[in-house]
């Protein structure tokens, strides 16, 4: 528990259909640009030092087959950014973002809906789960200056069973709904 006031951000709200009414949900939008301008735009009504613990909750694929339940990411990094490229180019790049309070998980955030097996066993050998927000949450808090957290429940292997992500979305809101009330 903490006593800074907790934002909750999920991309959907679908995704976070059962946060507890005591929680204020800012839904950011699918895809890494929508979700770093709105986080940055709520944390911006904050006046520094007193920004809020911002609580990303969403879905996630799965890049092993053993993973499933609910992940509280150690680490994130931006998959299709040619971070490396741009580094040998002499530009600065941050392809990778630490995160307090971890399981030891790393989940990888791209603008791209993994349905493909090649690219999943790809993003397997750096990462445990995949999204399209991630990232962005926590890069936007980190220039803000808030504390993040990543919340993700599995909703699918990150293969064609994506497809059926609005059958089980609501499986994942009741589960993060929970993580929720317990944990904050």
């Amino acid at each position: 528990m903490t006593s800074a006031p907790v934002l909750v951000v999920s991309a959907t709200a679908v995704e976070a259909a059962h946060v507890p009414a005591r929680f204020g949900v800012l839904h950011t939008g699918i895809g890494k640009v929508d979700a770093a301008i709105a986080v940055t735009e709520a944390l911006a009504r904050y006046p520094v030092g007193a920004r809020p613990v911002v609580v990303n909750v969403g879905t996630a694929g799965a890049l092993h087959d053993h993973h499933s339940g609910l992940y509280v990411p150690s680490r994130v990094v931006n998959h299709d950014l040619s971070a490396e490229v741009l580094r040998s180019l002499g530009y600065p790049a941050v392809e990778e973002i630490s995160l307090p309070g971890g399981d030891g998980s790393v989940l990888a955030t791209g603008d791209v809906f993994v349905t493909d097996p090649a690219q999943r066993d790809e993003l397997a050998r750096r990462a445990d789960l995949v999204d399209m927000e991630g990232f962005a949450v926590a890069a936007a808090c980190a220039r803000m200056g808030a504390v993040c957290r990543l919340v993700k429940h599995v909703s699918d292997n990150a293969d064609e069973s994506a497809m059926d992500w609005p059958a089980q979305v609501d499986a994942s809101a009741r589960q993060l709904g929970a993580w929720l009330d317990a944990n904050y």
